[in-house]
């Protein structure tokens, strides 16, 4: 698999959207063509400089989910093997090395619009809302709590979907009230499920899924999928649990080294947290690969090139 950064794709296919990190493609009249770039953002910022190999570890550990996950909850994946996405589409037959990794097959769905949160541990905005009011979307939470600690039964906390800036945390009641109360409660059962399994499965390899989101899509047939990305390092908070201790924030396996060091430059008053962003250094972009390189192996057990 090539470690060659990719900071997007130009495919010879109809391009429906381009994200913050993916493109998405029109394959055919029923599937899309999702392709994760190693673009990263951070504080909202999506920086000039790559991470290699980013991409990859987003699409092959989101695929290792799917297929893992496929008896708890159905989704739209069905391939992200290369050289089974290359035979499926004809025209990217001379663009193997472009997509090599990164891409996924899957079918159409149409967006739920709300980011379906699971909170199992009180960290991020939860934290910082909980810190100022005891409350989380509004809504009261038990007192004493402290930073990281970990919520038991574990929370659903939907959240209004951003193109740009941050995600709005709702309550469950306004899902309910814009979607209806059967499919909201269908996406909190499933995002439960989901969510259990997955933490399970990581706490066996030494990680606690503090948090997660789902994204979830309404098929042609009327049948509930999730779709997008699932429990990886830009959807969750991914902790080493040999270090966990509450009452402060957790290490993380994800772009903390970046984010580290845009915190120290902002709080040196050399950035305004704003476009355009400051360049980085290579031990920052390097470190960061790492990050998501050794999430993927210990999620998976294998490494990135095994997943081809």
């Amino acid at each position: 698999m090539t470690a060659r950064a990719i900071v997007e794709s130009r495919l010879p296919l109809p391009l429906l959207r381009r994200g913050k990190v993916r493109e998405v493609y029109e394959a055919d009249a029923e599937h899309l063509l999702l392709v994760a770039s190693d673009r990263v953002s951070a504080f909202d910022v999506v920086m000039r400089e790559p991470i290699p190999r980013k991409g990859a570890v987003l699409t092959q550990m989101s695929a290792f989910w799917f297929e893992r996950l496929a008896g708890v909850a159905a989704s739209h994946y069905l391939t992200a093997r290369n050289d089974e996405i290359l035979e499926r589409l004809p025209a990217l037959r001379g663009r193997a090395e472009e997509i090599a990794g990164r891409a996924m097959l899957v079918r159409r769905t149409e967006p739920v619009p709300f980011e379906c949160v699971v909170r199992g541990y009180l960290s991020g905005s939860a934290w910082l809302e909980y810190r100022s009011a005891g409350t989380l979307a509004g809504e009261g939470l038990p007192p004493g709590l402290t930073e990281s600690d970990r919520l038991e039964p574990p929370l659903f906390s939907p959240a209004t979907k951003a193109e740009t800036g941050h995600d709005l945390n709702v309550t469950f009641g306004a899902m309910a009230g814009r979607l209806g109360r059967e499919l909201a409660s269908r996406l909190r059962d499933a995002s439960f499920a989901v969510y259990q399994a997955g933490r399970d499965h990581a706490a066996g390899r030494g990680i606690i899924i503090a948090d997660t989101k789902f994204e979830f899509g309404v098929a042609r047939d009327g049948s509930v999928l999730l779709i997008d990305e699932v429990m990886t390092p830009d959807s969750s908070r991914f902790w080493p649990a040999d270090g966990y201790r509450p009452g402060r924030p957790q290490p993380s396996f994800d772009k903390q080294p970046l984010r580290d060091y845009l915190s120290g430059l902002r709080g040196e008053g050399r950035w305004n947290g704003e476009t355009p962003p400051p360049p980085l250094p290579d031990e920052v972009v390097s470190a960061t690969s790492r990050r998501y390189l050794e999430a993927f192996r210990l999620i998976t057990g294998r490494e990135l090139e095994e997943m081809a």
